[in-house]
């Protein structure tokens, strides 16, 4: 049984999330101690009980250490079932982490699967819904995965009650990919929803969008959604030949609009003068399916240290290695290295 220590690198939720994929893919049992060590609330909270669960329903594992709370887990997988799979966390945590959890090691079952999640759909640190579909979907498309994806309804913190379908085709192996220029420029814009909360807000984010962004006002799309409870999402979306980025606001209490969404434009021009095609938190999603396609490279900004954790989790489930080069000043090449 491999045996991983949580509080390594930023000691935070996906060092077990990348150990559940792995551990399913491989049949490789594992032990994991201190969990979310680097966290204020560590131990496990409902949205990681729920990537447990998933990734048990669909391997029918054997766990121990499944609570509210827990320290420690220990999972041993048997074969992986592709079906229909309905997972709710119960609060407002991220659906979507759960989908990333469990829909690489659906790729390899031998049916097609169907998922319902419900939760949170547009939650501060996790990717966006809206993400999944038009950012990261499209590329794992590119390596040979068929996912389809919808929202039925939004789900912000702290109320959740979202809710969206995926449907997963299985894939024989997934090709390696080359994400090294962003290509032409294509299709930009900018998107504010609200729910429950005065409309003008997602007016005035825009508007400061629009404005620091020196864009058309035709590039801008204001939303009011249904949820269970009051939430305001802003992003900002960069099409290009090769990669669409998207960068993502949530509003606050006692936080102006306007403060919010010229936050997302600073990192939209860090991620533009860096020059590179793959976002900080893209680059973190792709190293799980190009290390199961064994190949594959990008050029992204400063790695963060959710990105080198994740590497180091990788890189004891599998017999391969990651090589991260500054090949220019902010500009960083990762590779995998079979």
């Amino acid at each position: 049984m491999l045996l991983i220590d949580g509080s390594q690198g930023e000691g935070g939720g996906q060092v077990l999330r990348t150990a559940l994929t792995l551990s399913m893919i491989t049949g490789e049992p594992f032990g994991i101690e201190n969990i979310r060590a680097g966290r204020k609330k560590p131990g496990l909270l409902r949205q990681h009980l729920t990537c447990i669960e998933a990734a048990s329903a669909i391997s029918s594992a054997e766990i121990t250490g499944a609570h509210l709370g827990s320290r420690a887990l220990k999972f041993a997988p048997r074969a992986i079932k592709g079906g229909t799979y309905k997972f709710a966390i119960g609060s407002a945590g991220s659906t979507a982490l759960v989908f990333q959890t469990v829909f690489l090691a659906l790729l390899t079952a031998k049916e097609t699967s169907s998922i319902e999640l419900s939760g949170g759909t547009h939650n501060p640190s996790a990717p966006t819904f809206d993400y999944l579909e038009r950012a990261f979907l499209p590329l794992l498309a590119r390596m040979g995965a068929k996912v389809e994806a919808r929202l039925e309804r939004h789900g912000f913190y702290p109320a959740g009650g979202g809710c969206w379908r995926a449907r997963v085709e299985p894939c024989a192996a997934l090709k390696p990919i080359e994400i090294l220029e962003r290509g032409v420029p294509a299709a930009c814009q900018t998107i504010a929803a609200v729910a429950n909360i005065p409309f003008d807000v997602a007016e005035r984010e825009v508007a400061t969008v629009l404005d620091l962004m020196t864009w058309p006002k035709e590039r801008a799309n204001c939303r009011a959604v249904e949820a269970d409870g009051p939430g305001n999402v802003v992003q900002v979306e960069l099409g290009s030949e090769n990669i669409t980025e998207i960068f993502t606001g949530f509003g606050e209490r006692r936080m102006p609009a306007e403060t919010v969404a010229a936050n997302v434009v600073d990192e939209v021009r860090a991620y533009l003068a860096a020059g590179v095609p793959v976002g900080p938190h893209l680059a973190d999603q792709l190293l799980l399916p190009m290390a199961l396609a064994g190949g594959g490279a990008f050029f992204t900004q400063h790695p963060t240290a959710h990105t080198r954790t994740n590497i180091e989790i990788i890189e004891k489930f599998l017999p391969l290695s990651f090589k991260l080069k500054e090949e220019a000043k902010g500009r960083w090449r990762i590779s995998v290295e079979a």
